[in-house]
């Protein structure tokens, strides 16, 4: 039989050739039926002994294919007699149900009675065989067994090419390889230490090697501060930018958060006209890379992989992907034609056998193969988590290594030392080898002077699912209402300036809201926002945890604390939960497991019962799951931990859902704080009331929509 696409035509073929010779009449000893009798018998009795062995199965299956091929036959056969069709279907049936036993004993072979079931090559060669043997006269495509198809692979099935891709590449349809940096490059000389091992010494290294030294290049002095978008970079953010100026495209980049490792990527793809540029990122933050793009680099321009990619512009001088979606789009990316490639949190890749480590290291090859000197930039705060192995996939990424040994640039290096492992001091001299390949590491406390005491950055995100939709929808109910409210106090005031129209319409919500129990509000969106941010918000918790050490996480409402707390359970991080309805022994007892026991990673605190006199310094980063109202409690947040006493600058990390009013209240929260800071010096308690802000937010929903509609 032909392979699984020709089964119909096949079966219909072997009935139209058995209808053009002598056919097997009821009673006689020929034809398929006695050979199916006979078949069906030994499997009977040898499933009657035990399970089915791999070759009753095949011939289980078989039996079935023939006896529903022969049963259509013997309906359709317009030479038979009603009563040798009766007699036919009779023997069958007979087949049939000692079929139907033998499956009741092994109820395995159950699963070949499908219609869809797979056919192997043993199955249709035994088919082939039992058709010759009852007679039956077979065309030569009969007699000929074609090889199945292998199974089809799901990871190929699940290949998207979004539309503006296929325009971009019809705009450029040919994409040469660049050999330049292949051409400039010597041929491989006799290896001195090519029959050694050298992987396993070299991750040694940087266990035995370290001699006290940080791993990090040597970097130039200093560099230019300006920006494109004209930002001011700090010394070591300008000291890398020199580097990648010097020409190194390979790094490690390994700074703490807080320390602007996006900023430092984006301006080193600038430096080096790595564009297109694909960069690769956790979910949680490729609505943050999409804005820094905007602001570090606002000549170029970005866009976000979501799903399928329907909405990606292919134009775009960098793609932002997330590894979850990564397995859709890999076969496009490889042939994109990119010029760089970030891998940011880039331990996620250091399991060698999982799917997005083996997408990312694909990627990154293709790339370099296009592309040698291609910018190549792995980001992580954590390159090792478990042990020193950890760095085997991120030195792979950045080609240093491939799976068996060192490539020619490292390999270089380490022939320069004189050395192989079997010398005294080549550990320290293979790790600075390595090292000085592109690792660049800095901690906060190293470069405290470079960095503001306390600083707040934004990370939006993107809110997915039936969360993000529900909350998209109460948005634009609550906006449809502002609008009907406010085209009926224009038709009582026609006369009236829009501003003060808009603050009216707006104070009548917000009173309305504070009366209503029920219904949909901006208290009960806001509240809808801070639950949907939960898990996203906890998510990046952990990662700053793993990164860096402990990690207060500041929520307003009690079920975002219990989602961010199961959270961490979760994925095995302790963490301590300081709540208004302890006492005070009881948020002590919390406080301190916070501060000694090094176990304890995270502090889950409520804004208004942690928000004044507690000290939580032993942490430096914070993150606020949700938004205060004032600029005044989030600000008492953050000083839980930017205490008297404090030895690394805090960064607390405001975690904004991008397109909601989320981002409204966090610009009107920034610019009510600088008010205050001009006309209070530093208080804020009349110039920021809560009602201010709320009022505010509400305002500024109905002017965008007045101006969307007269646009």
């Amino acid at each position: 039989m032909a392979r699984s696409g020709q089964k119909t035509s096949a079966r219909s073929g072997g009935a139209q050739r058995r209808s053009s010779q002598r056919r097997s009449r009821p009673g006689d000893d020929v034809g398929i039926i006695p050979v199916l009798a006979r078949a069906v018998r030994e499997v009977e009795s040898s499933v009657e002994r035990g399970k089915a062995s791999p070759a009753n199965r095949t011939k289980f299956q078989v039996i079935a294919l023939l006896m529903r091929e022969e049963r259509k036959h013997a309906k359709a056969d317009p030479e038979l007699t009603d009563a040798e069709r009766a007699e036919t279907l009779k023997r069958l049936d007979g087949v049939a149900t000692i079929l139907a036993k033998t499956a009741a004993r092994d109820t395995s072979l159950i699963q070949l009675l499908a219609e869809d079931a797979k056919v192997s090559d043993a199955a249709h060669k035994l088919r082939r065989d039992m058709l010759i043997a009852s007679g039956t006269e077979l065309s030569p495509d009969d007699l000929i067994i074609v090889k199945e198809p292998e199974a089809p692979n799901p990871l190929v099935e699940k290949q998207v090419v979004p539309l503006s891709v296929r325009q971009a590449q019809l705009a450029n349809p040919f994409l040469a390889p660049d050999l330049t940096a292949i051409q400039s490059q010597p041929k491989p000389q006799a290896s001195r230490l090519a029959n050694w091992e050298l992987l396993d010494p070299l991750f040694k290294s940087f266990e035995y090697g370290a001699g006290g030294g940080a791993a990090t290049m040597d970097l130039p002095e200093d560099g230019p501060h300006a920006t494109p978008g004209g930002m001011e970079l700090m010394r070591h953010q300008a000291r890398l930018m020199a580097k990648v100026k010097e020409g190194h495209r390979t790094f490690l980049l390994a700074d703490e958060p807080g320390l602007g490792k996006t900023a430092q990527a984006l301006l080193a793809a600038a430096a080096s006209k790595a564009y297109p540029l694909l960069v690769v990122v956790p979910n949680v933050v490729k609505t943050n890379w999409a804005r820094e793009v905007e602001l570090w680099t606002p000549k170029r321009t970005a866009t976000v992989v979501h799903g399928d990619g329907d909405d990606v512009d292919a134009f775009s001088d960098v793609v932002i992907v997330n590894y979850e979606v990564l397995d859709r789009h890999v076969g496009w990316l490889s042939r994109f034609g990119f010029k760089g490639m970030v891998v940011d949190e880039a331990h996620f890749i250091k399991n060698m056998q999982s799917q997005r480590s083996k997408h990312v290291l694909a990627l990154s090859k293709s790339i370099r193969t296009l592309k040698p000197d291609a910018l190549m930039m792995a980001l992580t705060g954590t390159p090792l988590i478990n042990d020193i192995e950890d760095f085997r996939a991120i030195w792979q990424f950045l080609g240093w290594i491939d799976d068996k040994k060192p490539q020619p640039l490292l390999m270089d290096k380490l022939e320069e030392t004189g050395l192989t492992p079997a010398d005294f001091g080549f550990f320290a001299e293979a790790r600075k080898a390595v090292v000085e390949m592109g690792i660049v590491r800095r901690k906060k406390v190293d470069v405290a002077a470079d960095i503001p005491a306390r600083r707040i950055a934004d990370l939006p995100v993107e809110l997915d699912g039936e969360a993000g939709r529900s909350i998209r929808a109460a948005e634009d109910a609550l906006v449809a209402r502002l609008l009907d409210k406010y085209r009926r106090v224009l038709a009582a005031k026609p006369d009236g300036a829009r501003e003060d129209l808009i603050r009216a319409v707006a104070h009548a919500e917000l009173e309305e809201s504070k009366g209503t129990k029920s219904g949909e509000n901006v208290f009960t969106m806001v509240r809808k926002i801070g639950q949907a941010k939960a898990v996203l918000a906890a998510d990046y918790t952990a990662q700053l945890a793993r990164s860096v050490g402990k990690v207060v996480f500041f929520a307003k409402h009690i079920d975002v604390m219990d989602a961010a707390e199961e959270h961490f359970a979760r994925t095995g991080l302790k963490s301590i939960s300081i709540r208004g309805d302890q006492t005070s022994a009881q948020r002590q007892r919390e406080i301190d497991a916070f501060t000694n026991d090094p176990e304890v990673h995270v502090a889950v605190a409520s804004l208004t019962a942690a928000g004044v006199g507690l000290n939580l310094q032993a942490a430096s980063n914070v993150v606020l799951a949700e938004l205060s109202w004032t600029s005044a409690e989030q600000t008492q947040a953050i000083d839980r931990v930017h205490r008297i006493g404090q030895s690394e600058p805090v960064t607390a990390w405001r975690i904004i859902a991008a397109h909601t009013i989320d981002a409204k209240i966090a610009e009107l929260i920034d610019s009510k704080a600088g008010l205050a800071a001009r006309a209070l010096d530093g208080s804020d308690e009349e110039v920021v009331a809560e009602s201010n802000v709320q009022l505010e937010a509400l305002s500024a929903l109905l002017r965008d929509a007045l101006d969307a509609s007269a646009g």
